[in-house]
């Protein structure tokens, strides 16, 4: 391949990569994570940036939306899906910034963190599953 030949990943691709990520998981966690909603768009929708604060569409890479399984109770009313939403162009901008990663571990990274909102995961817990630390 070439230069010529090279193309920014689409959001297929993206989407394939957080998929690959969400099947590598330990067992008991890729059967709750599959279960989860994954939206991916090149921004976060200007309504959702407003909701949380954010001005600029690339400071945000991903985002959880959902109740923790940590808070869940039989008693809540589900009204939308627990979803993981990823935002290519973010994603892609923070991977070119660093230049000391690959866009599966960029990818990787945004959506374990992102499935650490749903699990209540701790820092701890998510060094075990993404190596993250090692490209600091």
């Amino acid at each position: 391949m070439t230069l010529e030949d090279a193309y920014a990943p689409n959001l297929d691709v993206v989407e394939q990569i957080a998929r690959a990520t969400i099947a590598d998981l330990p067992e008991g966690f890729r059967v709750l994570a599959m279960g989860l909603s994954l939206a991916v768009m090149d921004f976060a929708p200007e309504d959702l940036l407003a909701e949380i604060g954010i001005e600029d569409p690339f400071e945000l890479t991903g985002l959880y939306t959902g109740i923790p399984l940590t808070e869940k109770s039989v008693m809540d009313q589900a009204t939308a899906p627990d979803t993981i939403w990823l935002f290519r162009r973010p994603i892609l901008d923070e991977w070119i910034a660093r230049g000391n990663v690959t866009l599966q571990q960029m990818v990787a990274h945004v959506t374990v963190h992102e499935l650490a909102h749903h699990f209540g995961w701790s820092d701890e817990d998510i060094a075990t599953i993404d190596k993250w630390w090692e490209f600091d």
